[in-house]
């Protein structure tokens, strides 16, 4: 039984002239000419709201490592990273956002590591990458930031160090408790423990409250004013 609908004689007919086309071009031009017909492809697919139904190779010179991934893995697992690429080939591409020329990476930190620093995998891959591009309209950074922790948590690798960081970052951002547990899948609980691991300070930096010590003359301490902050550490 055919899973799939007849395709239409005319249009595989009509393609086999291009076919015929790509034979005869140098590897770079083939793969540029590819990529854009993937992409024009692309945007008349029932399925053009999904990413990974357009993938296109990227010189690997022209993706870049973003600054803030959580996600760490261990030597070992590199390792197994590393010998499953060269084993299966590539069999995920890297989730990357368009900046100018550039690729950055949102998801596939270590598979872009492979790409680029196996001398195997390299060569056997041209010095490209497999890409497939995010939402074009996340163009701030803590959108980009957000969607590489949902990528990581799915799987459920990240660092909380790491984590707690970004957490700080989106604050600074002006995000509040209710889109960082929206966009980033955690409860309160969590936004408070992450918070806690940067610093108090930064944890109470929107809080309101007036100074609650002074030094007075002599180096002695007076308490001026009660604050509510102490009660949130005790809940």
């Amino acid at each position: 039984m055919n899973l799939f609908s007849e395709p239409s004689d005319a249009i595989l007919l009509a393609f086999e002239p291009i076919l015929e086309q790509l034979k005869t071009l140098e590897i770079e031009s083939k793969i540029e000419t590819i990529n854009q017909l993937k992409l024009m492809l692309h945007q008349v697919s029932p399925m053009r709201n999904e990413p990974v139904d357009c993938v296109i190779w990227v010189p690997n010179e022209n993706v870049r490592a973003n600054d803030y991934n959580p996600n760490s893995v261990a030597p070992p697992e590199m390792e197994l990273l590393k010998v499953s690429i060269l084993e299966d080939g590539y069999t995920q591409p890297i989730v990357a956002y368009q900046s100018g020329d550039q690729m950055e990476v949102v998801d596939g930190f270590h598979r872009n590591r492979v790409g680029k620093e196996c001398k195997e995998v390299k060569e056997r891959v041209l010095g490209y990458l497999p890409i497939v591009a995010i939402n074009q309209g996340r163009t701030d950074k803590g959108d980009r930031m957000a969607s590489t922790i949902r990528h990581n948590r799915a799987r459920g690798k990240h660092r909380i160090d790491s984590m707690s960081e970004i957490v700080i970052d989106l604050k600074r951002r002006n995000w509040s408790n209710e889109r960082i547990a929206r966009d980033l899948g955690m409860d309160a609980d969590e936004i408070l423990r992450l918070s806690q691991i940067s610093g108090i300070a930064e944890m109470f930096a929107d809080a309101e409250f007036a100074e609650a010590w002074e030094i007075e003359a002599g180096n002695t301490i007076e308490e001026t004013d009660t604050l509510s902050v102490i009660d949130e550490i005790e809940e």
